[in-house]
This record gives structure tokens, C-alpha cells and sequence, in this order.
């Protein structure tokens, strides 16, 4: 079992990535990046030849769950993922990525797979980690819960500047239509969908900046250290 647990959920580009980080770094907690780990199985089922959502896709995603490795390792002052030992930090970021994570974390043994892991990763840690379903399914019970969101056309700038900095090319447009696909898939889904756990603590991003950010988070987990 974690020792404490700040769990930050939210949609694609709501700043919940870079403000786990931030707060993960100053607080001396380890950030458990989940949505990391969905994009490295994701990267596995492109690399396998799986970009579909057809039944005979699915039966073979379940089969790769067997023979796949994902971990989070703090190297060179950060966190680097690691897909069966290679490590993937950069290449789980490209776009065609992006576009196929959805759907294969709906996968409800992919999902399994994943909580299982997360929670192995997290044992006897101070953790802040961030998803879709940190707070609701992976951990309930974390002591912080954050729910963050922003406007659509300001969380797809924020993506296509992550992506820019990261020398990948990308089309404004897709961007911001991914991240509306998205946000639809992710909250209809039947297992685990993206939702605010009742006593989360909801955080608008859409004026604030990354230091913002963190300093309002880093505030509410010391406030909730301290009794």
C-alpha cells in the first residue's frame, strides 16, 4: 500500500502532467505518470500491427498483455518509461499515439492489468500521480484528490506547444480534435470512465499558469500532511 497519495485526474492537456511533476518534485513524492503506462502498451499494439477496434484486434491486445513489460524508473532527474526494457519516454508522445490511447485503455483487462501495476509501483512511496481514473478506481482512498480541467481550445494550445518543444510535428486542427475524441471516449466508456470522485477538489486551469498550478496543489496536500 502507498504510504500517501495526491491522485490528479482530468482530461488531455488540462495541466495535470506537468503540475504532478512539479508538485511530485518539490514535495519529494514520486510521480506515477499512469497515462504514460497506457501510452506504452499503446505504442506495443501499434508496433504489433493492432490499429483497430475490431473483436479479433482485441482478443490479440489481451494476448500481449502476457508477454509486455511497462515500468517508471527516476533516472537523470526525472522519470523515464520503459516498455520491455527499451525506453519509450519520446516515443509514446507522437501523435498517431495520441489517437489510438483511448481506445485501448477502455480495454477492461487492459485496464486491470494497468491498476494492478500502478499500485505495485506505488507501494510504501509518498506518490502524486495523475490519470483519468486515479481518484475514482486506482486509488480511492488517496488522501488528496484533484480534478482538473480548461477549455478545449486552451488545452489543445498547451499540446501542440508539448509537442512543438519535443521537435514533433503536428496539425492544429487534429490536435484539437483529438483531445475532443477524447474527452467524449473517455468519459462514456464503461469501465472506468473519467469522472470527478465526490470529494475531489476541482482545479480550472484555463487562466492559471504551470506555477499557479503547482503552488495550489502543493498548498492543499501540505495543509492535508499537516493534520
Amino acid at each position: 500500500m502507498a504510504r500517501f497519495v495526491v491522485a490528479i485526474d482530468g482530461g488531455a492537456g488540462s495541466g495535470k502532467s506537468t503540475t504532478a511533476k512539479g508538485v511530485a518534485e518539490r514535495l519529494g513524492f514520486f510521480y506515477l505518470d499512469t497515462g504514460a503506462m497506457y501510452r506504452a502498451f499503446t505504442l506495443k499494439c501499434l508496433r504489433s500491427g493492432h490499429k483497430t477496434h475490431q473483436k479479433t484486434d482485441l482478443q490479440m491486445i489481451r494476448r500481449l498483455l502476457d508477454t509486455t513489460s511497462v515500468d517508471l524508473r527516476q533516472e537523470d532527474g526525472g522519470i523515464k518509461v520503459y516498455l520491455d526494457n527499451e525506453d519509450v519516454s519520446l516515443a509514446i508522445r507522437k501523435p498517431e499515439v495520441s489517437g489510438f490511447v483511448s481506445q485501448v485503455s477502455a480495454i477492461p483487462e487492459v485496464r486491470e492489468w494497468m491498476v494492478a501495476k500502478q499500485r505495485q509501483i506505488a507501494e510504501g512511496k509518498h506518490v502524486v500521480c495523475e490519470g483519468r481514473d486515479i481518484g475514482t478506481v486506482v486509488f480511492p482512498d488517496a488522501q488528496v484528490k484533484i480534478f482538473m480541467k480548461a477549455d478545449v481550445h486552451v488545452r489543445a494550445a498547451r499540446r501542440l506547444k508539448e509537442l512543438g518543444e519535443k521537435n514533433m510535428e503536428a496539425d492544429e486542427s487534429e490536435v484539437l480534435e483529438n483531445i475532443k475524441f477524447r474527452d467524449r471516449y473517455d468519459s462514456e466508456r464503461t469501465h472506468s470512465p473519467l469522472k470527478k470522485a465526490r470529494d475531489a477538489v476541482v482545479l480550472d486551469t484555463t487562466d492559471l499558469t504551470i506555477e499557479e498550478e503547482i503552488n495550489r496543489v502543493k498548498a492543499i496536500v501540505e495543509e492535508r500532511l499537516r493534520t
